[in-house]
């Protein structure tokens, strides 16, 4: 191997994307148990590596040499050999600091709590600490080696002004976890989380519901593996190659998501939208018939609606953390928080909003087969589109001028 990541569990990395566009190189994902760390730095036969979670200390009894930052935070994210020396770096450091300085958030002065204490938390430590925070505080579930506890910061510590989470609880798969409820501090100037995978963990979105400015680690991760790249080859990366490698990543892994009513058109705009974008779309009704294994007129007359709710409860969870796909969901996926929630780990929703007198009834939809249930279910549900919608598509023409505009949004926020 020349270059690659090794870590215990990669299947969420976007890292061999990453260091593809920004150096031109192939760039492996190795997954090693512990015990066989001796063995793979043993051999050397490597010309560079990045090293994830959680061997960010453990390989330093390994290297023959350490830059001076990597060594004052006592973590190495990046090892290089040289001629048969391994020296390490941290350059986790640099991508931390450049998410930071692109955010705005000003840190000096301020009380910054640190959720973890492993080899992320220690570089968390070390930039805070350079921006001039007044007080830097770890958070950690034991509360051993300095750190407090959960319930030690939520009741001491509300008045912090920036959290930063360092753990992976959030991550994929676990996408329904959150290290720790916001609804406490109410002085926040800034949320940082740097799991990139999904775009959204629920503390973002909380984060985000609350208005408080707040990034996932793409943006880390991209300009820390800039950072790599030029150890790995000597060759400078441009700041303009970071901003563009992290827009396009941004933008193909989010997934496009269509909301609406019945017969707004979800499906057939999804299907054009998905062909002009080269993705695949996934039609939240077919998958729940797949699951059930009948039409959705059978679930209800058979089984009912709250089964229904169920099935298609479960078809968001299958899909929540799938990236770069065009979602089309049913007209009442919405009527679950949980389920807008979901869809928003790595989707961006946009409302098709067709005029109630333009729906036309669906036979193979009970709660939409004639126009005065369609005219009643527009009331109930049309404020709830509205919440949940991050765009709002007015469908006034034909179904390929409504992709074409859903994609220009969709290119346009992001």
């Amino acid at each position: 191997m020349k270059y690659g990541l090794i870590g215990k569990k990669l299947g969420h990395s976007f890292s061999a994307e990453l260091h593809r566009r920004i150096g031109g190189y192939d760039y492996e994902l190795v997954e090693l148990q512990e015990k066989d760390l001796d063995v793979f730095f043993a051999k050397r036969d490597f010309s560079a590596v990045n090293v994830t979670i959680p061997y960010k200390e453990a390989v330093l009894p390994y290297l023959d040499e350490i830059d001076p930052t990597a060594a004052s935070i006592g973590t190495v994210n990046t090892v290089v050999n040289r001629q048969g020396k391994l020296v390490g770096y941290n350059t986790d450091f640099g991508g931390m600091m450049a998410l930071i300085r692109r955010m705005k958030l000003d840190l000096y002065g301020k009380k910054v709590l640190i959720l973890g204490t492993g080899g992320t938390a220690k570089t968390a430590y070390a930039v805070v600490r350079q921006l001039g925070a007044a007080e830097e505080l770890f958070v950690s579930r034991s509360g051993r080696s300095h750190a407090l506890t959960y319930s030690e910061a939520l009741i001491r510590h509300s008045d912090a002004d920036v959290i930063i989470n360092t753990t992976p609880v959030g991550m994929f798969p676990d996408l329904d976890s959150c290290p720790i409820s916001l609804s406490t501090f109410t002085h926040l100037r800034g949320v940082l989380d740097v799991i990139y995978n999904p775009l959204q963990t629920r503390l973002i979105l909380e984060a985000r519901q609350r208005g408080i400015p707040s990034q996932n680690g793409l943006y880390m991760l991209v300009a820390q593996a800039a950072l790599a790249s030029e150890l790995f080859t000597g060759n400078s990366v441009p700041a303009e190659t970071v901003e563009n490698v992290y827009t396009d990543i941004l933008r193909e892994k989010r997934n496009l998501v269509l909301i609406g009513m019945p017969g707004s058109g979800k499906t057939t705009v999804g299907k054009i939208a998905a062909s002009k974008l080269g993705r695949k779309i996934v039609d939240l009704d077919v998958m729940i018939q797949n699951i059930a294994g009948k039409p959705i007129r059978e679930i209800f007359a058979q089984d009912g609606e709250a089964a229904f709710r169920e099935l298609e409860a479960q078809a968001v969870r299958e899909i929540a953390g799938l990236t770069g796909l065009v979602i089309a969901t049913g007209g009442g996926c919405i009527l679950r928080p949980e389920n807008v929630d979901r869809l928003r780990r790595n989707g961006l929703l946009f409302l098709l909003d067709r005029a109630v007198d333009q729906l036309l009834p669906t036979g193979d939809r009970p709660l939409a087969d004639t126009a005065r249930k369609l005219k009643q279910l527009y009331s109930q549900r049309m404020p709830l589109y509205r919440a949940a919608a991050d765009q709002i598509i007015a469908v006034n023409g034909n179904e390929t001028e409504t992709s074409d505009t859903v994609i220009r949004r969709f290119i346009e926020e992001t």
